[in-house]
């Protein structure tokens, strides 16, 4: 039995999942709109405490709509080092929106910058030749910090310095829903004050397809229109859209995934691993040489892939509590790596 850890993205449809898209109410949303679409985008603005929401097929294209929307050429941003829109989605931010990215550290925790940060890298008018500090993007869970929450409190203090200094803020929460099960709070408590978000129902939720971006109605109305831009008209989206209204009734399984994740990072850690206590459901082992540990790892059984200077573990829906231990049974097998501090 091959117990695949890689991501939280390689869970396939459930039975209810496919059986909502062989059902689904379909319709042309570029021509009349598609009706389980509709559904899907208006439930989860409820559930985010915004006007407005829109489909589109990745989590990479919903922020590439909020960037461009937010970003002129000459403009700069904000983002905590190694977020997804800096190190994973292609340099769209700058080809695509026309803004420099400037990387906040993480001065109040992994994947958590300061207030104090925010306003310090924001400055304040320069001479017109300057670069415009115009965005923050924050990041919740933030995926290249081990799926690190950021708490009610401090994305508050953190939307309210943008403020203060001026800036347009967008929250990429592909994993917000993990956030929120991990603070027990409603999704829309960790999205309060931003001008736009997306989020995804792919990773953890176990949908096959799709994220949304989500805001005001007049953005909403502007994206429509980005979405289109880069190639994003959508036909009978619904067969689409159907499993995620599925997944978004089992957001309370999240917890389950947290659970696997404290387990399988405690076990790795009594045989000796270097681990890093996760917060939701990504569990890293920083060490320096991530290539043959994941090598070892899949002569076993075990898939796991190598991360900034170690290697992830994602736990999710396909993998139950049994796997969990033939996993930390097959690693006992390998010789604990040295860590990356030693």
């Amino acid at each position: 039995m091959t117990i695949d850890l890689r991501s939280d993205t390689v869970t396939r449809p459930s039975p209810s999942m496919r059986e909502a898209m062989a059902g689904a109410e379909v319709g042309d949303d570029v021509l009349d709109g598609d009706p389980t679409l509709a559904a899907l985008q208006d439930h989860v603005a409820d559930l985010l405490g915004v006007e407005a929401a829109l489909w589109t097929p990745t989590g990479s294209m919903a922020n590439a709509i909020a960037l461009m929307h937010h970003l002129t050429r000459g403009d700069r941003f904000l983002a905590p080092v190694g977020a997804h829109v800096l190190e994973a989605e292609l340099g769209t931010s700058a080809w695509l929106a026309g803004g420099l990215p400037a990387p906040l550290e993480h001065s109040a925790g992994p994947g958590r910058p300061t207030p104090a940060d925010v306003v310090r890298a924001a400055g304040g008018a320069g001479p017109y030749f300057g670069l415009r500090t115009s965005l923050l993007c924050l990041e919740n869970t933030h995926n290249g910090a081990g799926g690190a929450v950021t708490p009610v409190d401090e994305h508050r203090a953190l939307v309210a310095a943008a403020r203060d200094a001026g800036l347009a803020v967008h929250l990429d929460g592909a994993r917000l829903w993990h956030a929120a099960a991990a603070l027990d709070v409603p999704p829309s408590a960790l999205v309060a004050g931003v001008d736009t978000v997306s989020v995804c129902l792919s990773k953890g939720l176990g949908a096959p397809v799709g994220s949304l971006v989500a805001g005001s109605a007049a953005f909403v109305d502007r994206a429509w229109r980005l979405r289109k831009m880069l190639g994003g008209g959508i036909r009978q989206g619904g067969v689409l859209g159907a499993p995620g209204l599925v997944a978004l009734d089992q957001r309370k399984d999240l917890a389950d995934d947290h659970r696997r994740a404290a387990r399988l990072a405690a076990g790795l850690q009594a045989l000796g691993w270097p681990v890093i206590a996760p917060d939701t459901n990504i569990v890293l082992v920083p060490t320096p040489a991530p290539g043959p540990l994941v090598a070892a790892l899949a002569d076993t059984g075990v898939r796991a892939v190598p991360f900034g200077p170690g290697v992830r573990f994602v736990t999710h829906r396909d993998v139950d509590d049994t796997m969990i231990e033939t996993a930390l049974d097959r690693a006992a097998a390998i010789p604990a790596p040295a860590s990356t501090s030693a």
